[in-house]
């Protein structure tokens, strides 16, 4: 008899377990246990699949997103939110209007691209386009409507989060908007919440 635990790190070959296998781990043991190889293989298979059951449970957005959302305004200076981002110690803020809708997302990189120069695309440039990363284009203007980026991509509060993982793996960025649905922002999700969640597993 044979047993496979799957695994992302091994291969089937290394997480095969057979009889023998089992025959030997009881005689390591050194003791008496009142079990039988039979018993013990059902042992595993039923704690295999509920290891299993426990990995694959769906765990919804709204479980692991932060609540207490900095936004901002389209009509905003930009030196405020210079400001905000390095108080809040984020990268990225969502941007909504007078409903709390969210219209877009301003980060850091929206902010530096406003001291670019045109310039050719050098080979740093298209090295980040063949690994699925836009080089930085120069924006324009003293207001957050000026240069976010609009839309933005959001998700719902009870997707799952490893579709949240998914799109922020995807599309290159750091942070999702929750919204309800209405399309008002109700928290956010980042890579740090995502990792948090994992390590508390």
């Amino acid at each position: 008899m044979t047993i496979f635990a799957e695994g992302n790190a091994m291969d089937n070959a290394e997480n095969e377990i057979s009889t023998e296998d089992l025959r030997a781990a009881l005689t390591e043991l050194g003791t008496y246990i009142d079990i039988t190889e039979e018993d013990l293989t059902k042992i595993f298979a039923i704690a295999l699949r509920h290891a299993k059951e426990r990995l694959l449970k769906k765990i919804p957005v709204k479980d692991v997103m932060t609540r207490n959302v900095v936004a901002v305004e389209s009509d905003l200076n930009l030196d405020a939110v210079a400001e905000l981002l390095s108080k809040h110690r984020v990268s990225g803020l969502p941007v909504v209007d007078a409903g709390n809708h969210v219209i877009g997302i301003i980060t850091e990189a929206d902010i530096l691209a406003m001291g670019c120069k045109e310039r050719k695309h050098t080979f740093a440039d298209v090295f980040k386009l063949l690994v699925g990363e836009a080089p930085p284009k120069c924006k324009h203007g003293s207001k957050v409507k000026a240069i976010m980026t609009s839309p933005a991509i959001t998700i719902r509060p009870d997707e799952d989060t490893r579709e949240a993982a998914q799109i922020l793996d995807e599309k290159k960025i750091k942070r999702l908007p929750v919204v309800d649905d209405e399309g008002k922002l109700i928290g956010i999700i980042s890579r740090a919440d995502i990792v948090g969640m994992m390590g508390k597993k």
